[in-house]
């Protein structure tokens, strides 16, 4: 059965089952038209994202949009361009060690199921180890970046998480920045300019 692209905007954006888990009031967050060039999925919205409920609204998504993308925030926020959404379309809150806790599984099988379904993108972005092994679960993390990928017969590309405190990562992987970023930057600007 088909699913209504806007009716499916409005059950996400009215979905609440996760409030008792998270302990507040959770706030979906998710942008972008069934057409689209490039589809993208991160781990969940931070903090600050579900506050102003505009995706990659941090310091994760400068970096990704002004240093790796190089595009302008015009061209990311353009629905026809991006559709940006997550495992987990809420802020999952803080866990008492400190960092974000994952995004519960019940939002991807429940949702991004269904938006993988009807939105028409050309290509998919996963962002973060936790999209990477949802979809490759038996995946090298590290193998998946510098490669190309297929859900579906589309091009898929991973990126590392873009968040600063990434550190390691980098550190032991300069052929990221120094080769791949420019590959996957030249597939994006080709779309969308």
């Amino acid at each position: 059965m088909s699913i209504n692209f806007e009716i499916l905007k409005k059950q996400i954006l009215s979905c609440k089952i996760c409030k008792e888990r998270f302990g507040f009031m959770p706030r979906p967050v998710f942008h972008g038209n069934k057409q689209t060039k490039i589809m993208q999925i991160s781990q969940a919205p931070s903090h600050n994202v579900s506050i102003s409920g505009k995706p990659f609204d941090d310091l994760s998504g400068k970096r990704l949009i002004t240093e790796w993308y190089q595009i302008t925030d015009k061209e990311f926020y353009n629905k026809n361009n991006f559709y940006i959404t997550s495992m987990a379309h809420c802020y999952p809150g803080k866990l008492k060690s400190g960092g974000d806790r994952l995004p519960p599984k019940i939002c991807s099988d429940k949702w991004l199921m269904k938006e993988m379904e009807v939105v028409e993108s050309e290509i998919i972005i996963l962002i973060g180890r936790t999209a990477a092994s949802y979809f490759f679960p038996n995946g090298n993390y590290t193998d998946l970046i510098f490669n190309d990928n297929f859900i579906n017969d589309k091009l898929t590309i991973i990126l590392p998480h873009p968040s600063p405190l990434n550190i390691k990562w980098f550190k032991d992987n300069p052929r990221f920045n120094d080769i791949r970023i420019l590959e996957i930057r030249k597939i994006i600007h080709s779309l969308i300019k």
